[in-house]
């Protein structure tokens, strides 16, 4: 690991340090103005931007943009696809931004990666309270009502098709001691000024992972004099 001190507007030593190492690939763990300096200086010592891959806090147009040419080819993991051809983005075009409501000044910035990502917020935060009302009626919710609507969301890929939303993310489906979901996600690779999906959706190891969430979880609630919650500890209902 290469520690980048923080805003990270100088690399060159640490991508001098890459370019001697002569590693396959490089995972870049960036934030801000890190990551396109990073794929600037990468090209500068000559590290390919296609054996570089990004996380979900270095995936944006605002990653890349600033590069300019240096970013050409980089990859980087998404939760959520980019590209404003999926039915329910549509749908937000004509009956909200073809409406003229709306606060994005910015057209443009239609179907880009946080774009995107608030399009499905805004999906599990309606499907979430959509799922509380079944249950304790069509009503304003109390905290732990809409809490519980968000521990038992549902949305396998059935489902999102339906709200229009296939291929934008793939599923979500969460419980009470599993607030993540599937976490499934998919590659995108930078190439004449926008994302393209180079992968299908690829599911965590959760094999390998979950043990160690767990582990690390019992120690900070232990430091911590937190109460491990179970199933029972449900205050509105199981």
């Amino acid at each position: 690991q290469i520690e980048v001190p923080h805003p990270g507007n100088e690399q060159q030593s640490q991508w001098l340090s890459i370019r001697r190492a002569k590693p396959d690939y490089v995972v870049l763990r960036g934030w801000g103005v890190m990551n396109p300096v990073a794929l600037k200086t990468a090209q500068k010592v000559g590290f390919p931007a296609d054996h570089i891959i990004g996380n979900v806090w270095s995936n944006s147009e605002e990653d890349v943009i600033p590069a300019g040419d240096a970013a050409k080819g980089y990859i980087a993991i998404t939760t959520q696809a980019s590209g404003e051809q999926y039915p329910v983005l549509q749908e937000v075009i004509k009956t909200v931004y073809g409406a003229g409501k709306g606060n994005l000044d910015d057209k443009k910035r239609i179907g880009s990666v946080y774009h995107n990502l608030g399009i499905v917020n805004g999906i599990l935060n309606v499907e979430a309270i959509r799922i509380a009302q079944a249950k304790f009626g069509k009503r304003t919710l109390t905290g732990d009502e809409v809490r519980w609507g968000f521990e038992h969301l549902q949305l396998d890929p059935a489902r999102v098709e339906a709200l229009g939303a296939k291929d934008l993310f793939h599923s979500i489906n969460v419980t009470w001691d599993n607030h993540e979901g599937d976490g499934c996600v998919t590659f995108q690779q930078w190439d004449d000024g926008k994302w393209k999906v180079v992968s299908g959706w690829i599911a965590p190891d959760w094999a390998f992972l979950r043990p160690i969430i767990e582990k690390s979880a019992a120690a900070y609630a232990k430091e911590h004099g937190i109460k491990v919650r179970t199933s029972g500890d449900d205050p509105v209902s199981n």
